[in-house]
């Protein structure tokens, strides 16, 4: 095996360059808590023993997730006066996750990983003294989050790790028998998962580390347990602090779907953990349709409602959960106040389409989203939750595809529990929205007011070049004071208090660093272009800091590109990013390239368009040259680019478009393909948004499995994988067969498999070496291939 390699100085200096602080807001306002990333993890980090069961990978030594990103540091700044507070006594090494402020501001908790396991810890902001309150017990393998506070700021709820578990199941030196599946004519159609159980031991081990205790944790660290053990996958405290919402596992397990999937149960829990009522017992969900919008039957995503003390509502399906049926009613709500009878449930609002999601003020004020897949159809909705015979009053009807009329999201703030209600003003006369403010011309943020009941729009501020700046948070309303990040192409985001009275009135709250000056000159430009067949089309394109335009020569061009569907030809080209933004070079993509001399057309729109009943991906192979052809000409058309240097990159989705324009294109003198999948054949109930099945268009899988196409594929091409790709689809295999078929037609093809890595790559020794790769391979196959011609011609 090689060894890992170095890129040179002039890319590893941007690998190495500092993540910037993140923030946190108190619920009161008054602080900011900053948050410190280190640099990319070492991959012995990654290579730490993992089990994978039912969808999931643990660290059996911590019975935690695998996980590899933490905070190593965190502190206080005061929104007041800008001063900074340090904390004592936080752990050494500190690997923290899952942080959050109590209710009242006062507490601080978050989880810190170490050897021995999970803990939980509390900061007390007026000592400023850290400490943990739980031994190292905490399990996260099920939960997505291991913790919730109390409203009342007392204490927490917690998942420790099951006291009563007993030994690791040890697996048998030989079976007692088979595996045995079978089917008795149910349809039970599913995507392509990984890491799913395989065997009976599989199962126990899967109940022996996903088995948890829940408990109560007082700020003072004492623990009492609460009901009885099990596989809790979520609990959410009710707002008045005296109910628990738990959702359990249990058997029997599925070898052929992940735990979402698995039987549950929702049940009403006391704080003494007596189960009050059972509000749904779902036995193993295999029957949603791969149609996309389709959901279980039954009642689903349960939760409290945030502006009431004790009352629960959740969605269910009236179309059988199927959104390939036709149905005036898709969706109903309910909802369910203590003390929890459910002949007590009342019908809420009805839904022509997919619910997505409700948001709530109080019972005169609610809304909701409904969606569908087929024209990409939201609608945003008022109601009265108090009368919802009055029905949904609409506010907003619009298709996702269209960026550039996206009205944006209803702000939210945290009560006085800890629950988010939306932000209104003191009278509740007006809501507010923030979005991108997507435009011709590029992002453009904004904060609005909007009338509850006329729906008016009020524009409050709006980001002004040459800055980009993104609101962050409604500090104070009365006083019109904003929390907002700036930043611009050659400084990078930095946090300001903006007042909407007074324009000129903006207080610093941060002072980032620029993390890779030698990159401050990088040069960039939003292009419009146009495809053959009158699409337009837009991208973002950077040059190398020193070169200048009109004088050095066309550069060698990377496209890294990302396919994606559309049903509207006129929205397929809307510009996606801000010309205002900071040039941030992410290790993952491929600008670091810039730092070698390379130009880059990030990110360039590659839509796949079927308007009406046409599916998109029946023209795929058309659209996608298409597409790349136009980005290529464009370029070349500037004097920027060498048609005869130019290389196509993508990750995931964007690999196996890589793979699809060598094989039906001669655009390209090298190839890049990250963690792709190239055989459609082995995801044959759907990809992406594919949602037909092989058997229902047969000829569109074949067409665009670029496997099938290998010996028209006379381009180099580097593959990249990670060993433990975890991703829907994307099996490591993928890239294995692939690469042979390759090798075995004769095609110039290398394989990186990287071990350890799962579909993004994480470790340091990973990132590094894999622009090594690409770098080594682009500088091999374009930016030498015109010198490479000279010599050959001069040879002969």
């Amino acid at each position: 095996m090689p060894n890992y390699q170095q890129p040179p100085q002039s890319i590893s200096q941007i690998i190495d360059a500092p993540f910037p602080p993140s923030i946190n807001v108190s619920p009161d306002k008054q602080w900011l808590l900053m948050l410190e990333l280190p640099s990319l993890p070492p991959i012995e980090q990654l290579a730490q023993k993992e089990v994978k069961l039912a969808g999931i990978r643990i660290n059996p030594q911590v019975n935690g997730r695998t996980q590899a990103f933490f905070i190593n540091n965190i502190w206080l700044k005061s929104l007041q006066d800008g001063s900074i507070k340090h904390f004592k006594g936080l752990p050494q090494q500190a690997q923290i996750k899952h942080i959050s402020w109590s209710p009242n501001s006062q507490y601080i908790s978050f989880t810190n990983r170490s050897e021995k396991g999970i803990s939980l810890w509390l900061v007390d902001i007026n000592t400023l003294e850290a400490k943990a309150i739980t031994l190292p017990q905490l399990n996260t393998s099920l939960v997505s989050y291991p913790y919730r506070w109390q409203p009342n700021s007392k204490g927490l709820i917690c998942t420790l790790t099951a006291s009563n578990r007993g030994d690791k199941p040890v697996a048998p030196l030989a079976t007692t028998g088979p595996i045995v599946r079978e089917n008795k004519g149910k349809k039970a159609q599913a995507r392509t998962y990984q890491n799913l159980l395989k065997n009976p031991h599989d199962k126990a081990l899967f109940q022996y580390y996903c088995n948890s205790d829940l408990v109560n944790v007082t700020i003072k660290g004492e623990v009492k347990p609460i009901g009885s053990n099990g596989l809790i996958r979520h609990f959410t405290i009710s707002p008045n602090g005296a109910y628990i919402l738990v959702k359990t596992i249990h058997p029997p397990f599925s070898y052929m779907f992940p735990y979402q999937r698995f039987p549950h149960t929702v049940n009403v829990w006391s704080f003494k953990g007596e189960k009050i009522q059972e509000l749904v017992n779902k036995g193993l969900v295999d029957d949603i349709p791969i149609t996309i919008g389709s959901v279980s039957k039954g009642p689903r995503n349960f939760g409290w409602r945030s502006d009431k003390e004790a009352t629960i509502y959740w969605a269910e399906a009236q179309d059988n959960g199927d959104a390939g049926q036709k149905a005036d009613i898709r969706d109903q709500l309910f909802t369910l106040a203590a003390p929890f009878n459910l002949k007590d449930k009342k019908a809420s609002v009805q839904l022509p389409l997919r619910y997505d999601g409700v948001r709530w003020l109080n019972d005169h004020i609610a809304i909701v989203d409904q969606w569908t897949w087929k024209n990409r159809r939201i609608i945003t909705s008022l109601f009265h939750p108090a009368a919802p015979e009055m029905g949904l009053k609409t506010i907003f009807d619009r298709s996702w595809e269209d960026r550039y009329n996206n009205p944006g999201s209803f702000v939210s703030q945290k009560n006085e529990a800890g629950k988010f209600i939306l932000l209104s003003d003191k009278d509740q006369h007006h809501l507010y929205l923030m979005g991108e403010g997507a435009s011709q011309e590029g992002n453009r943020p904004f904060l609005r007011q909007i009338n509850i009941q006329t729906f008016e729009q009020k524009e409050l501020w709006r980001s002004t070049p040459p800055y980009y700046e993104k609101p962050v948070k409604f500090i104070d309303i009365e006083k019109g004071k904003l929390l907002l990040s700036r930043e611009t192409p050659h400084e990078p985001s930095n946090y300001y208090l903006q007042s909407l009275v007074a324009s000129n009135e903006s207080i610093s709250l941060s002072d980032n660093a620029h993390p890779y000056p030698q990159m401050k000159e990088v040069q960039k430009e939003m292009i419009h272009y146009y495809r053959e067949d009158g699409v337009e089309l837009s991208a973002t394109l950077y040059l190398p800091p020193q070169y200048k335009k009109g004088i050095d020569p066309p550069l060698p061009l990377v496209i890294w590109a990302y396919p994606r569907e559309f049903k509207n030809a006129k929205v397929a080209g809307q510009v996606k990013e801000s010309p205002y933004q900071f040039n941030r070079i992410s290790f993952s993509s491929p600008l670091p390239l810039l730092a070698e001399g390379y130009a880059i057309l990030h990110n360039p729109s590659m839509p796949i368009i079927g308007e009406g009943d046409t599916e998109p991906n029946d023209d795929y192979i058309r659209q996608l040259v298409a597409n790349a052809k136009a980005a290529i000409d464009k370029v070349v058309d500037m004097g920027l680019a060498n048609r005869h240097r130019v290389a196509i990159g993508g990750h995931s989705y964007g690999a196996f478009m890589t793979a699809n324009l060598l094989a039906h294109s001669d655009l390209f003198a090298a190839g890049i393909a990250r963690s792709g999948a190239y055989n459609r054949t082995l995801t044959p109930f759907g990809f992406q948004s594919e949602e037909r099945n092989l058997w229902q268009a047969t000829d569109t899988y074949l067409n665009m499995s670029p496997f099938l196409y290998v010996p028209q594929i006379k381009t180099p091409l580097l593959l990249i994988h990670g060993a433990e790709d975890s991703n829907s689809g994307t099996y490591p295999m993928q890239s294995e067969r692939f690469y042979n078929a390759l090798k075995g037609h004769g095609a110039q093809v290398r394989l990186v498999m990287f071990p350890h890595e799962s579909h993004g790559y994480l470790a340091k020794e990973s990132i590094m070496h894999m622009h090594w790769e690409m770098l080594q391979w682009l500088d091999t196959h374009v930016k030498n291939k015109e010198l490479r011609i000279t010599e050959d011609v001069l040879k002969n």
